[in-house]
């Protein structure tokens, strides 16, 4: 029996890749770059917006935890490659972006460089649980 005070696994999995090799503040920065798209995308990622007991009000969350994981360069290229052939909605942090002080900047530096050639260094997917799990594979949590 499932009532409202039931925790509910989610079906589906929200999961950061970050090169092994970032230093601490790019870890972060780019964790929070490459989530930051998935709830204006992906609405169904999003709970409700929250309340402390004044009543004031905060901004919603996403439905389920963020994993995060890392793993290599090839690692990266390797996850990218699958998330793609699964067609899971996904976002991208190339080493270019540490250069770059603007959003259109950014749009910028990633189209200038090919699908294959794309220097990763995070990636974010979301879909199935068990699809997401291919796409990391062979990668590890985050300590």
């Amino acid at each position: 029996m499932t009532t409202a005070m039931t925790p509910v696994r989610p079906d589906t999995k929200i999961a950061v890749l970050l090169r092994h090799d970032l230093e601490p503040w790019q870890r972060l920065n780019v964790t929070a770059f490459l989530v930051s798209g998935l709830g204006t995308e992906l609405p169904e990622v999003v709970g409700e917006p929250y309340a402390d007991a004044d009543g004031t009000p905060y901004l919603p969350m996403f439905r389920q935890p963020v994993l995060v994981f890392e793993g290599t360069k090839e690692m990266l290229t390797a996850a990218h490659g699958r998330a793609l052939s699964r067609s899971l909605p996904r976002s991208v942090f190339t080493s270019d972006l540490f250069a770059t002080g603007n959003d259109h900047d950014n749009r910028a530096a990633v189209r200038a460089v090919p699908t294959d050639r794309l220097d990763l260094v995070g990636l974010a997917v979301y879909g199935p649980r068990n699809a997401v799990d291919k796409v990391l594979k062979g990668t590890r949590m985050h300590p």
